[in-house]
Order: structure tokens, then C-alpha cells, then sequence
């Protein structure tokens, strides 16, 4: 997957949303969604693009993590 086009990062993005959904079903899909977004915001500037939704998933995973265990 080349992630350098706009929209293979999108879908990798819903992607990510889809597993997040998944692994933390307490949380309403919009909210997870929101925090995928946010998340994905942070590395808007970064020039490569290949691990972005790696990191994105990662840092949304930690959020979620932590809003889960408060």
C-alpha cells in the first residue's frame, strides 16, 4: 500500500478505527473516531507517510487505553 495518496491513507485510517472499535467496544464508535483523528493530526506535517497509521493506531490505542482503566 502506497501511503503516500491521500486516499490509501484515509482507508488506512478507517481502518484503524474498525480494529479500535473492535478491541474496545465500551467506547461509542464516534468517540473512538474522534480520537483516531485527533491522533492522526499530530503527524499531519510529517513528510513520510508509510508508518502513520502504525503510529496513529498507537497513540489512539494508548488513549483509549487510558480512558478504558480510569
Amino acid at each position: 500500500m502506497d501511503m503516500g495518496k491521500p486516499e490509501h491513507e484515509a482507508r488506512a485510517m478507517e481502518e484503524v478505527v474498525e480494529r479500535l472499535v473492535a478491541r474496545f467496544p465500551d467506547v461509542p464508535e464516534d468517540r473512538v473516531r474522534r480520537i483516531v483523528t485527533a491522533a492522526h493530526q499530530e503527524f499531519v506535517d510529517r513528510p513520510v507517510r508509510d508508518f502513520v497509521p502504525v503510529f496513529v493506531e498507537r497513540t489512539a490505542q494508548g488513549e483509549l487505553s487510558r480512558l478504558t482503566t480510569a
